[in-house]
């Protein structure tokens, strides 16, 4: 009987493991997603510069978004360009560290230092969220 029930346990204890397995973390993240990451920074990547002017005309005033925000965007548009002619070239391969994973540094743990893994929509149409939403300050 003792063998029967440790039996059960580890059999149950194996099928919890083999369950996590089924669903690994990266599964969002393949050839498609990078191709369409890659299509998306491109594309839309002058938002960039419109998105951040707003972002520092909010924290800082005006003067500051004319100035150091409209650099700042073109910096961060010209970033979000170079991802995506690179995310278009390598669509097919596992560049970033064995992965399909975005390039850009997320903007999860640093607040105005980070990217998205998309480029940002306009306010007005942004309709659909890509994943968990934090707050921008």
């Amino acid at each position: 009987m003792k063998r029967l029930l440790l039996s059960l346990t580890v059999i149950l204890l194996a099928s919890q493991v083999f369950a996590d397995i089924q669903d690994p973390p990266m599964r969002n993240q393949n050839s498609t997603r990078k191709l369409g990451r890659g299509w998306g920074n491109i594309l839309y990547s002058f938002s960039e510069v419109f998105d951040t002017m707003q972002r520092v005309n909010e924290l800082d005033g005006n003067a500051a978004a004319w100035s150091y925000g409209w650099v700042k965007g073109v910096r961060r548009w010209a970033t979000r360009m170079g991802a995506g002619v690179y995310e278009l070239a390598t669509f097919p391969f596992p560049t970033n560290r064995r992965s399909y994973r975005p390039v850009l540094r997320s903007n999860i743990p640093w607040v105005n230092g980070g990217f998205e893994e998309f480029p940002p929509e306009f306010g007005f149409q942004s309709r659909k969220n890509y994943s968990t939403v934090y707050a921008r300050y």
